[in-house]
């Protein structure tokens, strides 16, 4: 048995296929059934060293993002991704795959192509509010579609669809509960906001909490994942802005954080400050932290946007836009949310049931009946 994954090469694409992956393996474990195996095709393998550990083989496949300016670039990718297509063909009819599940975003439409032309069943997952240009195309062929808001049903066929929030690692629905503030050398008592702007980092998060980090320590402890590319640029000036704080070790910033250091990011906050990817919502979700979501101004389709105000209708989260986004307005909203016990428990109470800590299983076992079903 021969499963494909596909998608974006983000984290928000990669790590739900992980989710699916840990799943798939476990159910195939427990019923016994022959190992899979299983091939992650992108046009780059995003953690290498993960793919290897989950026993995963990446094969390359050329693909060219599409623009919505006029760039000279997009010629150039126009013809990537067309040597992608015809290799994908090539490459999946000599290795036939029994399904493919693609996670959309730019780098999966060679994949997807390539299953619509040699009839491999399809599954699809849709991240957003508002699919993006791939899955709204293959989402017309798809044997089955997956989506993670309620309101994406009106892009699909209905009978296609099932809504099933998006797959998360199962480790974030289990909150690392001791030795967080140790983890941090933080204060036991002094609340913790977490801010984070995603794999690439948000300079305009970035911007703002270094704006309001004096104040910021001195109510509150603070950790900023600031992207691996604003590290050395958000470390500069919060040593600056900081330098004459007696408070200065209420502040920890981070470029990246792996799987570990997120849980304990996610243990030890008491609110969350982050930008509205599908993938960072139903992380917060899952921890069951009340937030403030910063929608990406630029996002595609402005599905960020999107993303944030269905989640902000449970209640877990406030919304502030980006236009609408300068230090005094963070700085408010932050003590606003935090000095209200009750609409915290109710907002944190709110992100629990917006959950879905079954979506990789069952995403997972649809991927298994399909394929066996087509071996």
């Amino acid at each position: 048995m021969k499963i494909v994954f596909t998608g974006g090469g983000t984290g928000g694409h990669f790590y739900p296929i992980i989710a699916v992956i840990d799943e798939l393996n476990k159910i195939i474990e427990e019923k016994k059934i022959v190992k899979a195996d299983i091939v992650f095709m992108s046009d780059s393998p995003y953690d290498s060293q993960l793919l290897f550990k989950k026993g995963v083989r990446f094969k390359k496949i050329y693909a060219g993002k599409v623009r919505r300016y006029f760039s000279l670039l997009n010629i150039t990718d126009s013809i990537k991704t067309f040597i992608g297509a015809i290799k994908a063909v090539w490459g999946l009819y000599a290795d036939f795959p029994d399904v493919i599940f693609s996670k959309g975003g730019y780098a999966s439409f060679p994949v997807v192509f390539a299953a619509k032309i040699l009839g491999v069943p399809l599954i699809i997952h849709e991240s957003d509010t508002v699919p993006g240009k791939v899955n709204a195309w293959s989402g017309k062929f798809a044997k089955k579609i997956a989506i993670s808001f309620p309101q994406t049903v009106q892009y699909f066929k209905k009978e296609k669809v099932a809504l099933t929030g998006n797959p998360i690692r199962s480790e974030f629905f289990t909150l690392a509960a001791v030795g967080t503030r140790d983890y941090f050398k933080f204060e036991n008592e002094i609340p913790v906001v977490f801010f984070v702007g995603g794999s690439q980092g948000a300079k305009k998060i970035n911007d703002t909490v270094i704006d309001i980090l004096p104040e910021l320590v001195k109510k509150y402890q603070v950790i900023h994942q600031c992207g691996k590319n604003n590290k050395i640029e958000a470390e500069g000036r919060a040593k600056i802005v900081l330098e004459k704080s007696p408070l200065k070790n209420r502040y920890r910033s981070f470029g990246y954080m792996d799987e570990g250091a997120m849980r304990m990011a996610y243990g030890a906050a008491n609110l969350v400050v982050s930008r509205a990817g599908s993938g960072s919502i139903f992380e917060i979700a899952a921890s069951g932290l009340p937030s403030i979501l910063i929608p990406l101004l630029s996002s595609a389709q402005d599905h960020q946007k999107e993303n944030a105000y269905s989640y902000a209708k449970t209640g877990a989260t406030d919304v502030v836009e980006e236009m609408n986004l300068t230090p005094n307005t963070l700085f408010s909203e932050i003590d606003r949310i935090l000095d209200n016990k009750p609409g915290l428990e109710k907002m944190a109470k709110a992100a629990k049931e917006f959950s879905q800590p079954d979506a990789a299983k069952r995403i997972a076992k649809e991927i298994l009946n399909l394929a066996l079903e087509h071996a």
